[in-house]
């Protein structure tokens, strides 16, 4: 098909492609050379087909380090045309002097914050609330735009509390590791979102690291709960339910919101593997554990904000999705919906894209199409790969029923691939 491997990188056309750092020409070459689809290509190099697109079509440019890596490694650029290629500059790298050269942190940065930083650095009880405000209102602010405006926003932040730790002492030192924990816990959050899992898992494992070395339980059960999220989300139903048990043994202390996550985690691998038994008891376990955490919210820590019985009703809907009862998921999702706040755009965009999916998997073809049609333009805006792939996925199976509905569908959906 196409080029042969070993005379790729000699076409002119490619070089210079590279050199000049055009990746959309280096895309649009590549597969013309190659006969690789826009999908094909993006499982290369660890994006979704709506990505190359954009990238192709100059309607995305890459300027992320991490990203720009996967390329070169994902099609095999030889290391002579890597060396005379664009660098990125100063300022378009994630966070300047703490660059991300592969898909994870370039370094340790767990030994950056227990060492020696800048010695003019000083830290008090204020800065650190402000810190802590800060971060706060970047989560909030994730629930409505999403994941990428944000990521080297947070790195650079996370940058500032670690350059913090030189000046602290005492608690104010323990409540830096803390903070840095937190931010890493957010950055793994949102490479997770954009479906970047390597530096995912890095983040997550740094995240839990500073949180073991702050004495932060719930952080650290937290971090692996949401490990058992990756695993879920990848369709690996018994490492989330091993990541999930780990989070409710391993960190003895937690809230019983932190408990419940991890106990919901476990039931939703459960659900992945069709173990109806063991999924609706532990999702009942979850329940009365979410139920006596509300009674005192003041013992949540601050990222639990979104954790409540409208999030809860919504998990049931995505195990029962699993599970393939339909009209159950219909049921818990459509009234998880309805009460869930519009400032929560990316999940809403993500449980009606399910919602869809359960519509269609019940046969309701022009209620699926409906909910899934008016979805497309949020999924496409903050919804990807996550809620884009789930459409497609109803889209598919629409077709599949030879619905009519389906190949409507499909064109709202190329509308913005």
């Amino acid at each position: 098909m196409g080029e042969n491997p070993g005379d790729l990188w000699s076409h002119p056309q490619l070089a210079a492609a590279v050199t000049s750092g055009d990746w959309g020409a280096v895309f649009r070459t590549y597969r013309k050379l190659t006969g690789l689809s826009q999908m094909k290509l993006g499982e290369r190099v660890g994006l979704v087909q709506p990505d190359v697109s954009d990238i192709e079509r100059g309607c995305r440019r890459v300027t992320s380090v991490e990203v720009r890596q996967r390329i070169v490694a994902g099609i095999g650029v030889p290391p002579a045309l890597q060396s005379t290629s664009v660098p990125l500059t100063a300022d378009a790298a994630p966070v300047q002097g703490l660059s991300l050269p592969g898909v994870a942190p370039d370094e340790d940065l767990l030994a950056r914050v227990t060492s020696v930083v800048d010695a003019t650095h000083r830290v008090d009880t204020a800065t650190l609330d402000w810190l802590d405000r800060l971060l706060a209102e970047h989560r909030r602010a994730e629930d409505t735009i999403g994941s990428r405006p944000l990521a080297d926003v947070m790195r650079q932040q996370l940058r500032t509390v670690v350059d913090l730790y030189a000046g602290a002492r005492g608690d104010l030192a323990d409540r830096v590791v803390r903070l840095a924990s937190e931010h890493a816990q957010f950055l793994a959050w949102m490479a997770q979102d954009q479906a970047h899992t390597a530096a995912a898992l890095a983040w997550y494992d740094r995240s839990h690291e500073w949180a073991l070395e702050a004495g932060d339980a719930n952080m650290a059960a937290t971090t692996l709960s949401m490990k058992a999220h990756m695993a879920w989300s990848g369709g690996r139903g018994m490492r989330c339910v091993r990541l999930a048990e780990a989070a409710r043994w391993s960190a003895p202390g937690t809230s019983l919101g932190v408990q419940g996550m991890a106990t919901q985690m476990a039931a939703r691998g459960h659900a992945l593997q069709g173990q109806d038994g063991d999924a609706h008891r532990l999702l009942d376990e979850a329940q009365e554990l979410i139920s006596r955490a509300s009674e005192h919210p003041e013992d949540e820590p601050v990222w639990m904000y979104f954790y409540d019985e409208t999030w809860f009703s919504l998990q049931r809907g995505m195990a029962s999705l699993h599970l393939r009862d339909w009209q159950a998921a219909i049921d818990h999702l459509t009234g998880g919906l309805d009460a869930l706040p519009d400032e929560y755009r990316r999940d809403k965009t993500w449980y009606r894209a399910c919602l869809a999916h359960a519509l269609a998997g019940a046969g309701e073809s022009a209620q699926a199409a409906s909910v899934a049609v008016a979805s497309v333009p949020d999924a496409a805006a903050v919804g990807r790969p996550h809620s884009w792939n789930e459409l497609h996925t109803t889209a598919a199976v629409l077709m599949r029923r030879g619905a009519k509905e389906g190949p409507q569908l499909v064109a709202a959906l190329r509308e913005y691939d």
